[in-house]
């Protein structure tokens, strides 16, 4: 299941490569939250037009279909990045040392050869529908007011590159820990225990640091 997890920080090359591409990783996720706050707006006033007007939000299906990418995908290397992914922590919780830091450098190196392949495929399928040549740029558009589909399609490779550079940073990491014998890596979310998230909690109703 997902935990909630901390990273640790320090002064190393890792670490400020890990706070330079978090910052990214937040802008993005930002824009997929307005994407979200946008899109609940448009609702109200397609609703309330065609309610009160007669007369909706003219392609509200293929605006909507052009903000889901990036609501989809633009928050999943912040995710990664705090751990927040579904995972099986049953036996990985058993774990620790450098068994821990081997099993997940391993499952991280997976995650990285899929998201890599799944660059590639969106690249190709962005690919087909764009051309300079075409009105818009594109090859495809929307079914209702004919939207240009390529740059929905772009989002996938752009968010699936900013998790493939996130995993590589946190392969850095695992790898570091498992070379150095280190028990609290910087640079890869640590889960914690129910008692220790609990605490954070706590401390962040309360206001304390």
């Amino acid at each position: 299941m997902a935990g909630a997890a901390s990273v640790l920080e320090d002064g190393s090359a890792l670490s400020r490569l890990d706070r330079g591409l978090f910052r990214l990783e937040t802008f993005l996720a930002l824009l997929s939250g307005l994407a979200v706050f946008a899109l609940m707006i448009l609702a109200v006033i397609s609703v309330g037009g065609r309610n009160f007007f007669n007369s909706p939000v003219p392609g509200y299906v293929d605006w909507i279909e052009q903000v889901m990418p990036l609501i989809a995908f633009m928050g999943v290397a912040y995710t990664q990045r705090l751990g927040g992914h579904i995972r099986m922590d049953i036996f990985v919780g058993a774990l620790g040392g450098r068994a821990l830091w081997l099993v997940e450098f391993f499952t991280t190196l997976l995650i990285l050869a899929l998201m890599l392949l799944l660059v590639w495929g969106s690249w190709a399928h962005f690919d087909r529908s764009f051309d300079l040549g075409s009105p818009m740029w594109s090859r495809d558009s929307s079914m209702d007011i004919g939207l240009p589909i390529w740059p929905a399609k772009l989002l996938a490779p752009v968010a699936f590159s900013v998790l493939c550079l996130r995993l590589v940073l946190q392969l850095w990491g695992y790898g570091r820990a498992i070379v150095l014998g280190l028990s609290e890596p910087v640079a890869v979310p640590l889960v914690e225990s129910a008692a220790e998230i609990a605490a954070r909690e706590a401390a962040t109703v309360s206001g304390s640091d």
